[in-house]
Protein backbone atom coordinates (compact mmCIF):
# COMPACT_ATOMS: atom_id res chain seq x y z
CA UNK A 1 0.00 0.00 0.00
CA UNK A 2 1.42 3.70 -0.71
CA UNK A 3 1.45 6.15 1.41
CA UNK A 4 -0.81 8.30 -0.85
CA UNK A 5 -3.48 5.37 0.16
CA UNK A 6 -5.09 6.96 3.12
CA UNK A 7 -8.75 6.55 3.25
CA UNK A 8 -11.46 3.96 1.35
CA UNK A 9 -12.15 6.65 -1.17
CA UNK A 10 -8.54 5.64 -2.49
CA UNK A 11 -9.41 2.09 -2.72
CA UNK A 12 -11.02 1.89 -6.01
CA UNK A 13 -6.88 2.41 -7.84
CA UNK A 14 -5.13 0.17 -5.97
CA UNK A 15 -8.41 -2.97 -5.23
CA UNK A 16 -7.77 -6.15 -4.78
CA UNK A 17 -9.42 -9.30 -3.75
CA UNK A 18 -8.24 -8.93 -0.15
CA UNK A 19 -10.51 -5.46 0.22
CA UNK A 20 -13.10 -7.41 -0.37
CA UNK A 21 -12.57 -9.96 2.42
CA UNK A 22 -11.83 -7.29 5.12
CA UNK A 23 -15.22 -5.40 4.01
CA UNK A 24 -16.83 -8.44 4.03
CA UNK A 25 -15.88 -9.60 7.68
CA UNK A 26 -16.02 -6.05 9.25
CA UNK A 27 -19.20 -4.25 7.41
CA UNK A 28 -19.58 -0.69 8.66
CA UNK A 29 -17.10 -1.49 11.20
CA UNK A 30 -14.21 -1.10 9.83
CA UNK A 31 -11.52 0.48 12.65
CA UNK A 32 -10.94 -3.02 14.52
CA UNK A 33 -9.08 -4.58 11.52
CA UNK A 34 -5.99 -6.30 13.22
CA UNK A 35 -3.09 -7.49 11.34
CA UNK A 36 0.53 -9.31 11.57
CA UNK A 37 4.09 -9.67 10.17
CA UNK A 38 5.30 -12.74 11.55
CA UNK A 39 8.95 -13.38 10.15
CA UNK A 40 10.84 -16.42 11.54
CA UNK A 41 14.08 -15.55 12.13
CA UNK A 42 16.25 -17.54 10.35
CA UNK A 43 17.43 -15.28 8.27
CA UNK A 44 17.32 -11.72 6.87
CA UNK A 45 14.02 -10.37 5.18
CA UNK A 46 14.05 -10.27 1.43
CA UNK A 47 12.01 -8.38 -1.50
CA UNK A 48 9.26 -10.87 -1.01
CA UNK A 49 8.62 -9.73 2.61
CA UNK A 50 8.67 -6.19 1.62
CA UNK A 51 5.84 -6.93 -0.51
CA UNK A 52 4.13 -8.82 3.01
CA UNK A 53 4.89 -6.23 4.80
CA UNK A 54 3.35 -3.12 2.70
CA UNK A 55 0.41 -5.51 2.65
CA UNK A 56 -0.15 -5.78 6.35
CA UNK A 57 0.96 -2.41 7.30
CA UNK A 58 -0.93 -0.64 4.48
CA UNK A 59 -4.00 -3.10 5.30
CA UNK A 60 -3.94 -1.90 8.77
CA UNK A 61 -3.29 1.80 7.99
CA UNK A 62 -6.39 2.00 5.21
CA UNK A 63 -8.83 0.39 7.65
CA UNK A 64 -7.24 2.53 10.92
CA UNK A 65 -6.51 -0.51 12.36
CA UNK A 66 -3.35 -2.24 13.89
CA UNK A 67 -0.51 -4.21 12.49
CA UNK A 68 1.57 -6.74 14.90
CA UNK A 69 5.17 -7.26 14.48
CA UNK A 70 5.79 -10.62 15.56
CA UNK A 71 8.46 -13.00 15.71
CA UNK A 72 7.74 -17.52 14.95
CA UNK A 73 10.41 -18.33 16.85
CA UNK A 74 9.88 -22.02 16.89
CA UNK A 75 12.93 -23.54 15.82
CA UNK A 76 15.93 -22.97 17.90
CA UNK A 77 17.70 -24.65 15.70
CA UNK A 78 17.63 -22.11 12.75
CA UNK A 79 16.73 -18.59 14.61
CA UNK A 80 19.25 -15.83 16.18
CA UNK A 81 18.85 -12.63 18.06
CA UNK A 82 21.04 -11.49 15.00
CA UNK A 83 17.54 -12.15 13.01
CA UNK A 84 15.60 -10.24 14.81
CA UNK A 85 18.03 -7.35 14.93
CA UNK A 86 18.14 -7.00 11.55
CA UNK A 87 14.12 -7.95 10.97
CA UNK A 88 13.29 -4.85 13.35
CA UNK A 89 15.96 -2.84 11.50
CA UNK A 90 14.17 -3.91 7.93
CA UNK A 91 10.60 -2.77 8.95
CA UNK A 92 11.58 0.75 10.86
CA UNK A 93 13.65 1.27 7.47
CA UNK A 94 10.60 0.42 5.07
CA UNK A 95 8.75 2.97 6.64
CA UNK A 96 6.24 0.91 9.00
CA UNK A 97 6.22 1.32 12.67
CA UNK A 98 4.60 -1.70 15.24
CA UNK A 99 5.05 0.99 18.66
CA UNK A 100 4.33 -0.95 21.11
CA UNK A 101 3.08 -4.45 19.12
CA UNK A 102 6.64 -6.49 19.07
CA UNK A 103 5.41 -10.27 19.97
CA UNK A 104 7.10 -13.15 20.43
CA UNK A 105 5.61 -16.94 19.54
CA UNK A 106 7.97 -17.58 22.36
CA UNK A 107 6.47 -15.60 24.91
CA UNK A 108 3.50 -18.00 24.60
CA UNK A 109 5.19 -21.27 25.17
CA UNK A 110 3.13 -21.77 28.16
CA UNK A 111 0.00 -21.40 26.46
CA UNK A 112 0.60 -23.47 23.46
CA UNK A 113 1.44 -26.09 26.01
CA UNK A 114 -1.91 -25.86 27.84
CA UNK A 115 -3.14 -25.86 24.34
CA UNK A 116 -1.62 -29.27 23.81
CA UNK A 117 -2.83 -30.84 27.25
CA UNK A 118 -6.26 -29.76 26.70
CA UNK A 119 -6.51 -31.55 23.01
CA UNK A 120 -4.99 -34.58 24.99
CA UNK A 121 -7.75 -34.63 27.56
CA UNK A 122 -10.18 -34.47 24.95
CA UNK A 123 -8.99 -37.13 22.76
CA UNK A 124 -7.88 -34.68 19.77
CA UNK A 125 -3.89 -35.00 20.21
CA UNK A 126 -1.98 -38.27 21.22
CA UNK A 127 2.05 -38.73 21.48
CA UNK A 128 3.30 -41.36 18.77
CA UNK A 129 6.49 -43.40 18.79
CA UNK A 130 6.75 -43.95 14.77
CA UNK A 131 9.77 -42.34 12.95
CA UNK A 132 9.93 -39.74 10.62
CA UNK A 133 10.06 -42.31 8.03
CA UNK A 134 7.32 -44.57 9.53
CA UNK A 135 5.42 -41.67 9.57
CA UNK A 136 5.77 -40.75 5.68
CA UNK A 137 4.77 -44.20 5.15
CA UNK A 138 1.58 -44.22 6.87
CA UNK A 139 0.27 -40.79 5.56
CA UNK A 140 0.21 -42.59 2.30
CA UNK A 141 -0.46 -40.78 -0.60
CA UNK A 142 -2.87 -38.23 -2.61
CA UNK A 143 -4.23 -40.79 -4.34
CA UNK A 144 -4.67 -43.36 -1.75
CA UNK A 145 -5.45 -42.62 2.50
CA UNK A 146 -2.88 -42.86 5.34
CA UNK A 147 -3.45 -45.34 8.19
CA UNK A 148 -3.93 -44.80 11.38
CA UNK A 149 -0.86 -44.74 13.69
CA UNK A 150 -0.47 -48.22 16.27
CA UNK A 151 -0.29 -45.12 19.02
CA UNK A 152 -3.14 -43.31 18.20
CA UNK A 153 -5.65 -45.55 20.26
CA UNK A 154 -3.46 -44.44 23.63
CA UNK A 155 -5.29 -43.46 27.03
CA UNK A 156 -5.71 -40.12 27.74
CA UNK A 157 -3.74 -40.74 30.86
CA UNK A 158 -0.88 -42.17 29.03
CA UNK A 159 -0.59 -39.62 26.28
CA UNK A 160 -0.44 -36.93 29.68
CA UNK A 161 2.06 -38.88 30.90
CA UNK A 162 4.13 -38.98 27.68
CA UNK A 163 3.64 -35.58 26.95
CA UNK A 164 4.65 -34.22 30.42
CA UNK A 165 7.61 -36.43 30.26
CA UNK A 166 8.91 -35.34 26.95
CA UNK A 167 8.79 -31.46 28.38
CA UNK A 168 10.96 -33.22 31.17
CA UNK A 169 13.23 -34.07 28.99
CA UNK A 170 13.46 -38.05 29.52
CA UNK A 171 13.18 -38.92 25.85
CA UNK A 172 15.91 -38.12 23.03
CA UNK A 173 15.14 -36.17 19.88
CA UNK A 174 12.98 -37.98 17.54
CA UNK A 175 11.84 -40.69 19.47
CA UNK A 176 8.33 -38.92 20.43
CA UNK A 177 6.37 -36.46 18.70
CA UNK A 178 2.33 -35.15 19.73
CA UNK A 179 0.19 -35.48 16.72
CA UNK A 180 -3.51 -33.84 16.15
CA UNK A 181 -5.98 -36.51 16.35
CA UNK A 182 -7.81 -35.84 12.95
CA UNK A 183 -8.36 -37.88 9.62
CA UNK A 184 -5.88 -40.13 8.54
CA UNK A 185 -8.39 -40.40 5.25
CA UNK A 186 -8.46 -36.66 4.72
CA UNK A 187 -8.15 -35.66 0.83
CA UNK A 188 -5.64 -32.67 2.59
CA UNK A 189 -2.38 -34.49 3.51
CA UNK A 190 -2.12 -31.57 6.09
CA UNK A 191 -5.31 -32.84 8.24
CA UNK A 192 -3.86 -36.73 8.49
CA UNK A 193 -2.92 -36.55 12.10
CA UNK A 194 -0.40 -33.59 11.74
CA UNK A 195 2.59 -33.30 14.44
CA UNK A 196 1.90 -30.08 16.33
CA UNK A 197 4.92 -31.09 18.90
CA UNK A 198 8.77 -32.72 18.49
CA UNK A 199 11.57 -32.63 21.12
CA UNK A 200 14.17 -31.03 20.70
CA UNK A 201 16.98 -30.39 23.04
CA UNK A 202 18.34 -26.95 21.52
CA UNK A 203 19.27 -23.34 23.18
CA UNK A 204 16.66 -21.46 22.01
CA UNK A 205 18.24 -17.17 21.47
CA UNK A 206 14.98 -16.42 24.06
CA UNK A 207 13.80 -18.97 26.54
CA UNK A 208 17.55 -20.60 27.04
CA UNK A 209 17.10 -23.66 27.73
CA UNK A 210 13.85 -24.22 29.87
CA UNK A 211 12.07 -25.99 26.98
CA UNK A 212 12.87 -29.22 25.11
CA UNK A 213 9.66 -29.10 23.63
CA UNK A 214 8.82 -26.92 20.70
CA UNK A 215 5.33 -26.83 18.87
CA UNK A 216 5.51 -26.84 14.60
CA UNK A 217 4.42 -23.70 12.81
CA UNK A 218 1.05 -25.04 11.55
CA UNK A 219 0.17 -25.28 15.57
CA UNK A 220 1.64 -22.42 16.74
CA UNK A 221 0.64 -19.80 14.27
CA UNK A 222 -2.91 -19.96 14.44
CA UNK A 223 -2.63 -19.57 17.82
CA UNK A 224 -0.38 -16.74 17.75
CA UNK A 225 -3.16 -14.85 15.98
CA UNK A 226 -5.71 -15.83 18.24
CA UNK A 227 -3.98 -14.74 21.43
CA UNK A 228 -3.45 -11.57 19.62
CA UNK A 229 -6.57 -11.27 18.36
CA UNK A 230 -5.62 -11.04 14.57
CA UNK A 231 -8.35 -10.63 12.74
CA UNK A 232 -6.82 -11.08 9.13
CA UNK A 233 -3.57 -13.29 8.57
CA UNK A 234 -3.04 -12.18 5.40
CA UNK A 235 -0.02 -15.04 4.27
CA UNK A 236 1.22 -16.42 0.48
CA UNK A 237 -0.25 -19.25 -1.33
CA UNK A 238 1.61 -21.79 0.04
CA UNK A 239 -0.27 -22.02 2.80
CA UNK A 240 -3.83 -22.05 1.17
CA UNK A 241 -3.95 -26.19 1.53
CA UNK A 242 -2.72 -25.66 5.43
CA UNK A 243 -5.56 -23.66 6.14
CA UNK A 244 -7.95 -26.21 6.88
CA UNK A 245 -5.45 -27.47 10.26
CA UNK A 246 -5.40 -23.21 10.73
CA UNK A 247 -9.10 -23.23 11.37
CA UNK A 248 -9.05 -26.67 13.02
CA UNK A 249 -6.22 -25.52 15.90
CA UNK A 250 -8.62 -22.24 16.16
CA UNK A 251 -11.67 -24.15 17.07
CA UNK A 252 -10.66 -26.63 18.98
CA UNK A 253 -8.27 -24.17 21.32
CA UNK A 254 -10.93 -22.86 23.80
CA UNK A 255 -10.56 -19.63 22.98
CA UNK A 256 -13.06 -16.49 21.39
CA UNK A 257 -11.06 -15.41 19.16
CA UNK A 258 -11.75 -16.28 14.92
CA UNK A 259 -8.72 -14.72 12.97
CA UNK A 260 -9.61 -15.36 8.76
CA UNK A 261 -6.76 -16.69 6.82
CA UNK A 262 -6.38 -15.20 3.22
CA UNK A 263 -3.86 -16.54 0.96
CA UNK A 264 -2.17 -13.92 -1.65
CA UNK A 265 0.73 -15.11 -4.32
CA UNK A 266 4.14 -14.69 -3.36
CA UNK A 267 6.51 -12.21 -5.17
CA UNK A 268 8.76 -14.20 -7.81
CA UNK A 269 11.18 -11.95 -9.76
CA UNK A 270 13.62 -12.39 -12.80
CA UNK A 271 17.55 -12.94 -12.25
CA UNK A 272 16.45 -13.32 -8.53
CA UNK A 273 16.78 -16.32 -5.65
CA UNK A 274 13.91 -15.68 -3.41
CA UNK A 275 14.34 -18.50 -1.24
CA UNK A 276 15.81 -17.98 2.30
CA UNK A 277 17.45 -21.34 2.01
CA UNK A 278 19.28 -21.11 -1.09
CA UNK A 279 20.11 -17.44 -0.11
CA UNK A 280 21.83 -18.59 3.31
CA UNK A 281 23.87 -20.82 1.61
CA UNK A 282 24.99 -18.55 -0.91
CA UNK A 283 26.19 -16.75 2.47
CA UNK A 284 27.56 -19.94 4.10
CA UNK A 285 29.23 -20.57 0.95
CA UNK A 286 31.07 -17.57 0.45
CA UNK A 287 29.86 -16.87 -2.34
CA UNK A 288 28.57 -13.50 -1.87
CA UNK A 289 29.57 -10.34 0.58
CA UNK A 290 27.14 -11.60 3.64
CA UNK A 291 23.67 -10.98 4.03
CA UNK A 292 24.25 -7.31 2.53
CA UNK A 293 25.54 -7.86 -0.61
CA UNK A 294 24.30 -5.21 -2.58
CA UNK A 295 23.74 -7.93 -5.08
CA UNK A 296 21.54 -10.01 -2.68
CA UNK A 297 17.71 -9.48 -2.93
CA UNK A 298 17.66 -8.61 1.15
CA UNK A 299 16.08 -5.69 2.42
CA UNK A 300 19.66 -5.11 3.82
CA UNK A 301 21.18 -5.70 0.23
CA UNK A 302 18.81 -3.27 -1.54
CA UNK A 303 19.68 -0.68 1.30
CA UNK A 304 23.65 -0.63 1.11
CA UNK A 305 23.49 -0.96 -3.34
CA UNK A 306 21.33 2.38 -3.20
CA UNK A 307 17.73 1.71 -2.78
CA UNK A 308 15.38 3.64 -1.10
CA UNK A 309 12.25 2.94 0.81
CA UNK A 310 10.03 4.87 -1.29
CA UNK A 311 10.85 3.11 -4.46
CA UNK A 312 10.18 -0.55 -2.43
CA UNK A 313 7.05 0.60 -1.45
CA UNK A 314 6.34 1.94 -4.66
CA UNK A 315 7.26 -1.13 -6.11
CA UNK A 316 5.51 -3.49 -3.99
CA UNK A 317 2.45 -0.83 -4.56
CA UNK A 318 2.76 -1.21 -8.44
CA UNK A 319 2.89 -5.10 -8.86
CA UNK A 320 -0.11 -5.31 -6.61
CA UNK A 321 -1.60 -8.38 -4.85
CA UNK A 322 -3.72 -11.62 -6.40
CA UNK A 323 -3.66 -15.27 -6.39
CA UNK A 324 -2.13 -15.65 -9.51
CA UNK A 325 1.15 -16.70 -9.31
CA UNK A 326 3.44 -14.91 -11.92
CA UNK A 327 7.11 -13.56 -11.89
CA UNK A 328 7.73 -10.01 -12.32
CA UNK A 329 10.47 -8.05 -14.15
CA UNK A 330 13.40 -7.05 -11.75
CA UNK A 331 13.83 -4.25 -14.00
CA UNK A 332 10.46 -3.06 -12.72
CA UNK A 333 12.43 -2.49 -8.93
CA UNK A 334 15.01 -0.68 -11.09
CA UNK A 335 12.79 1.28 -12.99
CA UNK A 336 10.87 2.46 -9.23
CA UNK A 337 14.70 3.96 -7.89
CA UNK A 338 15.07 5.72 -10.99
CA UNK A 339 11.86 7.64 -10.64
CA UNK A 340 12.35 7.86 -7.10
CA UNK A 341 16.02 9.52 -7.44
CA UNK A 342 16.17 11.41 -10.47
CA UNK A 343 14.69 14.68 -9.11
CA UNK A 344 16.41 14.06 -5.62
CA UNK A 345 20.13 13.41 -5.92
CA UNK A 346 22.65 15.99 -7.28
CA UNK A 347 24.31 14.85 -10.57
CA UNK A 348 28.17 15.00 -10.93
CA UNK A 349 30.36 13.85 -13.59
CA UNK A 350 32.58 10.43 -13.40
CA UNK A 351 35.05 8.64 -15.72
CA UNK A 352 34.79 5.07 -14.42
CA UNK A 353 37.29 4.12 -17.65
CA UNK A 354 39.49 7.05 -18.24
CA UNK A 355 41.39 8.46 -21.05
CA UNK A 356 43.29 11.47 -20.97
CA UNK A 357 42.21 14.60 -22.95
CA UNK A 358 44.96 16.80 -23.28
CA UNK A 359 43.58 20.84 -25.00
CA UNK A 360 46.86 21.73 -27.02
CA UNK A 361 45.66 25.54 -26.88
CA UNK A 362 44.25 25.99 -23.53
CA UNK A 363 46.70 28.46 -21.21
CA UNK A 364 49.30 26.34 -19.55
CA UNK A 365 48.48 26.44 -15.68
CA UNK A 366 44.98 27.93 -16.03
CA UNK A 367 42.22 26.76 -13.88
CA UNK A 368 38.41 28.06 -14.51
CA UNK A 369 35.99 27.26 -12.47
CA UNK A 370 32.58 26.46 -14.32
CA UNK A 371 29.01 26.36 -12.89
CA UNK A 372 26.62 23.67 -13.84
CA UNK A 373 23.14 22.93 -12.44
CA UNK A 374 23.15 20.17 -9.53
CA UNK A 375 20.30 18.83 -11.17
CA UNK A 376 18.47 19.73 -14.41
CA UNK A 377 15.04 17.70 -12.96
CA UNK A 378 15.05 20.13 -10.02
CA UNK A 379 16.10 24.10 -10.11
CA UNK A 380 15.96 24.27 -6.52
CA UNK A 381 19.27 22.18 -5.78
CA UNK A 382 21.04 24.90 -7.64
CA UNK A 383 24.25 25.03 -9.20
CA UNK A 384 28.03 24.04 -8.24
CA UNK A 385 31.52 25.26 -9.52
CA UNK A 386 33.62 22.51 -11.25
CA UNK A 387 36.99 23.07 -11.82
CA UNK A 388 38.74 22.92 -16.20
CA UNK A 389 42.28 22.99 -16.99
CA UNK A 390 44.20 21.93 -19.77
CA UNK A 391 44.08 18.23 -18.96
CA UNK A 392 40.66 16.69 -18.82
CA UNK A 393 39.67 12.68 -18.63
CA UNK A 394 36.77 11.44 -20.68
CA UNK A 395 35.45 7.83 -21.21
CA UNK A 396 37.04 5.99 -23.49
CA UNK A 397 33.80 4.66 -25.00
CA UNK A 398 33.33 8.54 -26.17
CA UNK A 399 36.35 8.44 -28.41
CA UNK A 400 36.46 6.57 -31.66
CA UNK A 401 39.46 6.84 -33.82
CA UNK A 402 37.38 5.34 -37.14
CA UNK A 403 33.92 6.41 -36.05
CA UNK A 404 31.14 4.26 -37.21
CA UNK A 405 27.92 5.65 -38.42
CA UNK A 406 25.59 8.06 -36.25
CA UNK A 407 28.54 7.77 -34.31
CA UNK A 408 28.51 11.39 -32.45
CA UNK A 409 31.32 11.57 -30.11
CA UNK A 410 34.63 12.38 -30.41
CA UNK A 411 36.63 11.43 -33.33
CA UNK A 412 39.36 12.56 -35.30
CA UNK A 413 38.53 16.49 -36.66
CA UNK A 414 35.54 16.21 -35.07
CA UNK A 415 33.90 18.61 -32.94
CA UNK A 416 32.06 17.97 -29.23
CA UNK A 417 30.73 19.84 -26.55
CA UNK A 418 31.95 18.90 -23.20
CA UNK A 419 29.25 19.55 -20.54
CA UNK A 420 29.04 23.20 -19.01
CA UNK A 421 32.12 24.13 -20.93
CA UNK A 422 33.58 24.48 -24.15
CA UNK A 423 33.48 23.30 -27.96
CA UNK A 424 36.32 20.85 -28.98
CA UNK A 425 38.21 18.97 -31.80
CA UNK A 426 40.39 16.28 -32.19
CA UNK A 427 43.36 17.15 -33.80
CA UNK A 428 45.50 13.97 -32.70
CA UNK A 429 46.19 11.17 -30.53
CA UNK A 430 49.32 9.65 -28.47
CA UNK A 431 49.66 5.97 -28.88
CA UNK A 432 52.28 3.60 -26.68
CA UNK A 433 54.04 0.60 -28.65
CA UNK A 434 51.38 -1.86 -28.76
CA UNK A 435 49.32 1.06 -30.72
CA UNK A 436 47.00 2.02 -27.68
CA UNK A 437 46.07 5.32 -27.63
CA UNK A 438 47.19 6.84 -24.22
CA UNK A 439 46.17 10.43 -25.01
CA UNK A 440 43.80 12.52 -27.17
CA UNK A 441 45.01 15.99 -28.14
CA UNK A 442 42.37 18.56 -29.18
CA UNK A 443 42.00 22.24 -29.73
CA UNK A 444 38.78 24.12 -27.92
CA UNK A 445 37.04 27.89 -29.10
CA UNK A 446 37.17 29.74 -25.84
CA UNK A 447 34.36 31.90 -27.57
CA UNK A 448 32.00 28.47 -26.95
CA UNK A 449 31.74 28.65 -23.17
CA UNK A 450 28.78 26.52 -21.89
CA UNK A 451 26.96 27.77 -25.24
CA UNK A 452 25.92 26.56 -28.72
CA UNK A 453 29.12 28.55 -30.39
CA UNK A 454 29.48 32.14 -31.38
CA UNK A 455 28.22 31.71 -34.42
CA UNK A 456 25.84 29.88 -33.25
CA UNK A 457 26.63 26.21 -34.93
CA UNK A 458 25.79 23.17 -32.77
CA UNK A 459 27.10 19.95 -32.55
CA UNK A 460 25.33 16.89 -31.74
CA UNK A 461 27.83 15.22 -28.82
CA UNK A 462 27.62 16.36 -25.52
CA UNK A 463 30.37 14.48 -23.05
CA UNK A 464 31.00 14.42 -19.55
CA UNK A 465 34.53 15.07 -18.34
CA UNK A 466 36.73 14.93 -15.18
CA UNK A 467 39.26 17.77 -14.59
CA UNK A 468 42.76 15.44 -14.21
CA UNK A 469 44.33 17.32 -11.23
CA UNK A 470 40.99 17.95 -9.35
CA UNK A 471 39.90 14.79 -9.64
CA UNK A 472 39.23 12.30 -6.64
CA UNK A 473 39.72 8.73 -7.20
CA UNK A 474 37.64 6.29 -6.15
CA UNK A 475 36.27 2.46 -6.35
CA UNK A 476 33.71 1.97 -8.78
CA UNK A 477 31.36 -1.56 -7.88
CA UNK A 478 29.21 -2.18 -11.23
CA UNK A 479 26.48 -4.40 -9.76
CA UNK A 480 24.37 -6.29 -12.13
CA UNK A 481 21.62 -8.78 -11.39
CA UNK A 482 23.15 -11.83 -9.53
CA UNK A 483 21.48 -14.26 -11.33
CA UNK A 484 21.07 -15.84 -14.82
CA UNK A 485 17.10 -17.26 -15.25
CA UNK A 486 17.97 -20.72 -17.03
CA UNK A 487 14.78 -20.74 -18.59
CA UNK A 488 16.25 -24.18 -20.23
CA UNK A 489 16.12 -26.10 -16.96
CA UNK A 490 12.44 -27.15 -15.82
CA UNK A 491 13.38 -27.32 -12.49
CA UNK A 492 13.91 -23.25 -12.69
CA UNK A 493 17.17 -23.26 -11.67
CA UNK A 494 19.32 -20.26 -11.38
CA UNK A 495 22.98 -19.86 -11.80
CA UNK A 496 25.09 -16.91 -10.90
CA UNK A 497 25.61 -14.19 -13.04
CA UNK A 498 29.74 -14.07 -13.70
CA UNK A 499 29.14 -10.44 -14.38
CA UNK A 500 27.35 -9.33 -11.68
CA UNK A 501 29.96 -7.18 -9.79
CA UNK A 502 32.99 -5.77 -11.48
CA UNK A 503 34.94 -3.19 -9.92
CA UNK A 504 36.55 -0.38 -11.96
CA UNK A 505 39.01 2.88 -10.66
CA UNK A 506 37.29 5.94 -11.73
CA UNK A 507 37.59 9.64 -11.09
CA UNK A 508 34.98 11.86 -9.82
CA UNK A 509 34.93 15.84 -9.66
CA UNK A 510 36.21 17.15 -6.31
CA UNK A 511 32.03 17.65 -5.12
CA UNK A 512 32.25 14.14 -4.08
CA UNK A 513 34.85 14.09 -1.53
CA UNK A 514 32.96 15.08 1.48
CA UNK A 515 30.44 12.55 0.69
CA UNK A 516 29.21 10.46 3.52
CA UNK A 517 28.37 6.75 3.52
CA UNK A 518 24.84 6.30 2.09
CA UNK A 519 24.96 9.42 -0.30
CA UNK A 520 23.22 9.10 -3.38
CA UNK A 521 24.39 10.94 -6.78
CA UNK A 522 23.58 10.39 -10.40
CA UNK A 523 26.87 9.88 -12.91
CA UNK A 524 26.13 11.73 -15.73
CA UNK A 525 25.09 9.27 -18.50
CA UNK A 526 25.83 6.34 -16.70
CA UNK A 527 24.01 5.78 -13.25
CA UNK A 528 22.76 5.86 -10.11
CA UNK A 529 25.18 5.66 -7.07
CA UNK A 530 25.92 5.42 -3.44
CA UNK A 531 28.83 5.53 -1.18
CA UNK A 532 28.93 2.28 0.48
CA UNK A 533 28.72 1.43 3.68
CA UNK A 534 31.10 -1.06 4.28
CA UNK A 535 34.03 -0.83 2.86
CA UNK A 536 34.46 3.15 2.32
CA UNK A 537 36.69 4.76 4.81
CA UNK A 538 38.47 8.02 4.92
CA UNK A 539 41.43 6.91 2.95
CA UNK A 540 39.09 4.88 0.06
CA UNK A 541 36.26 6.22 -0.93
CA UNK A 542 33.66 3.32 -2.84
CA UNK A 543 30.39 3.68 -4.76
CA UNK A 544 27.97 0.97 -5.64
CA UNK A 545 26.29 1.61 -9.05
CA UNK A 546 22.16 1.09 -7.57
CA UNK A 547 20.91 1.24 -11.05
CA UNK A 548 22.69 2.08 -14.78
CA UNK A 549 20.65 4.78 -15.93
CA UNK A 550 18.80 3.48 -18.78
CA UNK A 551 16.80 -0.15 -18.89
CA UNK A 552 14.65 -1.92 -21.51
CA UNK A 553 11.68 -1.86 -18.72
CA UNK A 554 8.52 0.22 -19.98
CA UNK A 555 6.14 1.56 -17.57
CA UNK A 556 2.25 1.23 -18.83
Amino acid sequence: MSDEINSLEDISSTCNFIHNYIQEDLKDNLSKISTRFPPEPNGYLHIGHAKSICLNFGMAKLYGGKCNLRFDDTNPTKEDTEYVNSIKEDVKWLGFDWKDRLYFASSYFEKFYDVALKLIKEGKAFVCDLSAEEMREYRGTLSTPGKNSPYRDRSIDENLDLFTRMKNGEFPDGSHTLRAKIDMSSPNMNMRDPVIYRIAHAHHHSTGDKWCIYPMYDFAHPLEDVIEGITHSICTMEFEDHRPLYDWVVDNCGMSAKPRQIEFARLEMTNTVMSKRKLRELVANGLVDGWDDPRMPTISGLRRRGYTPESIRAFCDKIGVSKANSKVDSSLLDYCVRDDLKSKVKVVMAVTDPIKVIIDNYPEGQVEFLDIENNPENEAMGVRTVPFSKEIYIDKDDFMEVPVKKFFRLAPLKEVRLKGAYFITCVGVDKDGDGNITAIHCTYDPQTKSGSGFDGRKVKGTLHWVNADTAIKAEARLYDYMMLDNTENPDGDMIINPNSLVVKECFIEPCVKEAKAGDKFQFMRNGYYCVDTKYTTDKKLVFNRIVPLKSSFKIK
